[in-house]
């Protein structure tokens, strides 16, 4: 049986390189608008414009993928894992190239505690979507509960650049920094 920490390194690598390869990806001028304010620290309305892109980022182009994660994120609120895996299966299955989906799906399996299915998704998530800054911070969670500081870091620093607004963001930057870097006498 493979550990999460098996495929954590190979993972992490490739997404750092996807990341760093495709920082200019977007999924369109108005999400690309709408990130770039998101990404100036001195934006007021950056709650508004979180909402905007993760309502864009959910539209499948399909009625029938948007129902399934849908009845997925019903079942997630209702504790409801296992439901919530095969709706979100069928719609990964069917719209592979939805990055929500498996975003969704990540988020569920993290919350089963299948961090290596959880680390997966989230690889394929910013494949598809490189700037999908809740990915970003599931990938910055679970690096930091394996114990991965300095990937963990990394990880933060990426969510950052494209989102500074995320509460406690500074606390957990600055916290890693601490870690990995030491303190100054």
């Amino acid at each position: 049986m493979r550990r999460p920490t098996d495929i954590l390194k190979p993972a992490v690598a490739s997404l750092f390189t996807v990341l760093a390869a495709a920082s200019a990806w977007g999924q369109g001028a108005d999400v690309d608008a709408l990130l770039e304010r998101l990404a100036n620290p001195d934006t007021a309305e950056w709650q508004s414009l979180e909402r905007q892109i993760t309502a864009e980022w959910s539209k499948s182009g399909s009625p029938a993928m948007d129902l399934l994660l849908e009845r997925a994120r019903e079942a997630m609120e209702d504790e409801e894992f296992a439901v919530a895996v095969e709706h979100l299966t069928a719609l990964t299955d069917h719209a592979p190239d939805f990055a929500e989906g498996w975003n969704t799906r990540a988020t569920v399996f993290y919350q089963m505690g299948e961090l290596g299915l959880s680390l997966a998704d989230i690889q394929r998530v910013l494949a598809l979507n490189p700037r999908h800054f809740g990915a970003l911070s599931g990938l910055a969670i679970i690096l930091t509960e394996l114990d991965q500081p300095a990937l963990a870091l990394e990880a933060w620093r990426q969510v950052q650049a494209i989102h500074p607004h995320i509460p406690q963001l500074e606390d957990a930057i600055e916290r890693l920094e601490k870690e990995t870097e030491g303190t100054a006498l």
